[in-house]
């Protein structure tokens, strides 16, 4: 690790995985930045996250990577395709081989909050301050000025917002408007594996398709429990929280007419959670001046190509090297950043949207045409462009 040396005033909006992977490659290039949570303990709330390999090579360069392999699951089998009515396989893939052969890394699924420990492993205790919910953000000439709820403020040359969907400093970047609904809500939970049928403990992420709705499953916190998420048509329902929840019997209806593994599965766990997908359609700036965005508050994404925590870490790598090529001049560092990346989370974004529709298809002519496609595709390598991807070779000029 290079030792640190005087430099900017970096501060980061955000102690979520977008915000500690910031402040560690950060600390990594020998900078040095202040995470400001608004929580008053880093907890990562939620379920399973998905860690193809253009986001593991960074993590092992981190140096937290022993840590990481302790509670995540690498996937042998992957993208497993079912139809909703019967469990008939539309597609599967090996990974395990394959995915080191092609890319250099397998494939992962982890609990969020064992990813967010491991990333804290790399940054400072002294670097993160909790219970600071950050209110505004006024660019004056030469500095930023962060307000927070509790009347306190704090000045850095250089402001990162990490601070999701809902960002705060994303309204000192562009014109402030809201998320709209996306019309799709997502059903959360975690079945202990003593309590899972053996099916669902395999090391596969299995994707159940069917008409307006899928369901996910695979295995995380080290193989201690199966996440499971699914989205259904939101109707009247606009929350989006992690603490909003939803009844077992609601889940059920949303998918009580499929295969009974699907419905098996549910009955095994706890009290789902429930919550509304937000949408925001790409920006086309993220910076200005000495305040960029990252993750969510820059490129918020639908999570059906697994890449919202995975591009947020790889935005934290291209910043840090950006800000270690331009310490003196940020406003260029930031230019660089941008151009760097926005190309990229644009073309995510994009696809994940329309991942929406065809997941979702009615039984007919065109289901027919997509799972025929399942059959005859290698998504490992059509979609090479994403897991081939290296942040930390990937030009910035």
């Amino acid at each position: 690790m290079p030792a640190t040396v005087p430099g900017p005033r970096i501060a980061i909006v955000g102690g979520g995985i977008g915000g500690l992977a910031a402040g560690a490659f950060l600390r990594r290039s020998g900078l040095t930045a202040t995470v400001y949570e608004q929580a008053p303990a880093l907890t990562e709330v939620g379920a399973g996250l998905v860690m193809a390999p253009n986001a593991v090579r960074l993590l092992r360069r981190l140096g937290t990577m022993d840590q990481f392999l302790g509670r995540a699951v690498p996937l042998d089998w992957g993208w497993e395709f079912r139809r909703w009515a019967d469990g008939g396989v539309l597609s599967v893939e090996q990974l395990n081989g394959v995915c080191e052969r092609l890319y250099g890394e397998r494939t992962y699924v982890v609990h969020r909050a064992d990813l967010l420990d491991s990333l804290r492993a790399a940054v400072p205790s002294e670097w993160i301050r909790l219970g600071a919910r950050c209110t505004a953000v006024d660019a004056r000439k030469d500095v930023v000025l962060l307000r927070f709820a509790d009347g306190s403020h704090a000045e850095a040359d250089i402001v990162i917002g990490a601070d999701g969907v809902h960002s705060v400093v994303r309204n000192s970047v562009t014109e402030p408007s809201p998320p709209t609904y996306s019309g799709i809500c997502a059903f959360r939970m975690l079945v202990p594996a003593r309590a899972a049928p053996d099916f669902a403990l395999r090391r596969a992420q299995t994707l159940w398709l069917g008409p307006g709705r899928h369901f996910v499953h695979y295995p995380v916190a080290g193989g201690q429990a199966v996440n499971l998420v699914a989205f259904a048509p939101a109707g009247d329902h606009t929350d989006e929280s992690w603490s909003t929840t939803a009844t077992i019997e609601e889940f059920h209806a949303e998918f009580a007419d499929w295969d009974p593994r699907v419905t098996d599965l549910i009955t095994a766990g706890g009290v789902p959670g429930r919550w509304a997908l937000l949408d925001r359609a790409p920006l086309r700036r993220w910076s200005r001046g000495r305040i960029t965005l990252l993750g969510d508050a820059a490129h918020p994404m639908f999570p059906f190509f697994a890449q919202g925590a995975a591009q947020s870490i790889e935005d934290a790598a291209v910043l840090a090297r950006c800000l270690a090529a331009y310490a003196n001049d940020p406003e260029r560092a930031l230019k660089r950043y941008e151009a760097a990346r926005i190309e990229r989370t644009t073309r995510l974004q994009e696809i994940s949207h329309g991942r929406r529709d065809i997941n979702h298809l009615p039984d007919g002519p065109e289901q027919q045409a997509r799972d025929a496609a399942l059959a005859g595709s290698d998504p490992l390598v059509r979609n090479g462009w994403i897991y081939g991807y290296d942040a930390e070779e990937a030009p910035t000029a």
